[in-house]
């Protein structure tokens, strides 16, 4: 297949995202896909940093959530695109919508699994298809210390991770043979707009490198996963969390 090969990274406008955006950019130099739900501004300001450094980005706004948007998008992009295609995909979209379990509501519980597990599915199966005919490719899903391990409070949360962990395993097994890898990154405490909320100096001291991690950091893994060198690495999920757990 003719045509640039792209990098799509959905919930790619701030945080964690926009980091993986900017590494995959300048590293890879891959023309990179912003994925964004609601915040235009953020995405766009990604997407000139980009530029600005000398890479390729274009921004495609669904909701992953959204079955029925997502591959609508998807499929507009592919229209607009005919000789292109969707290379490397990272799965980094994910809410946090935190409480007791007890007391947690249906919406509460269904909105994380929708956008983190669903989100996962409904992005990357209209997409497999060119992968495996392209008999090459990169799925990196980003999940969490809260699922490999649970977190207090994060019942929904943890199960969502815990989920997309499970499908990360077992999709790995299913498309090796095309030399397609699909591994997972589980960040624990990092500097984003989401740990804000957080009392960094007290859960510093949990962390033994005594620190929260940078979302540049967890970038750096990923696009070391998203590149040629990872090709003998599928089906795993590397901790990325000072070393408060592993």
């Amino acid at each position: 297949m003719a045509g640039k090969k792209y990098a799509l990274v959905t919930g790619g406008s701030r945080g964690i995202g926009r980091a993986i955006c900017i590494a995959l950019a300048g590293e890879l130099n891959y023309p990179v896909i912003i994925n964004y739900h609601a915040n235009a501004k953020a995405a766009e300001d990604t997407r000139e940093i980009i530029i600005a450094q000398g890479g390729e980005a274009e921004l495609l706004p669904f909701d992953v959530s959204n079955q029925a948007e997502t591959h609508a998008q998807l499929e507009n992009w592919k229209a607009q695109h005919p000789e292109d295609m969707i290379e490397v995909i990272v799965n980094n979209a994910g809410i946090a919508r935190d409480g007791l379990f007890l007391w947690m509501e249906q919406a509460d519980w269904s909105d994380v699994i929708n956008t983190s597990l669903h989100g996962f599915y409904h992005v990357t199966k209209p997409l497999m298809q060119d992968l495996l005919r392209h008999r090459y490719g990169r799925i990196i899903n980003v999940v969490s210390i809260s699922g490999v391990k649970g977190t207090a409070g994060q019942v929904n949360y943890s199960a969502a991770k815990a989920g997309l962990i499970g499908a990360t395993k077992a999709l790995a097994q299913e498309v090796a043979k095309r030399h397609v890898t699909v591994n997972a990154v589980a960040p624990g405490f990092i500097d984003t707009e989401m740990t804000k909320a957080l009392d960094e100096q007290e859960l510093k001291k949990m962390i033994p490198a005594n620190r929260f991690g940078k979302a540049e950091e967890v970038a750096d893994l990923v696009c070391f996963l998203a590149s040629r060198k990872a090709s003998y690495i599928t089906g795993e999920v590397i901790n990325i969390n000072g070393g408060i757990y592993s």
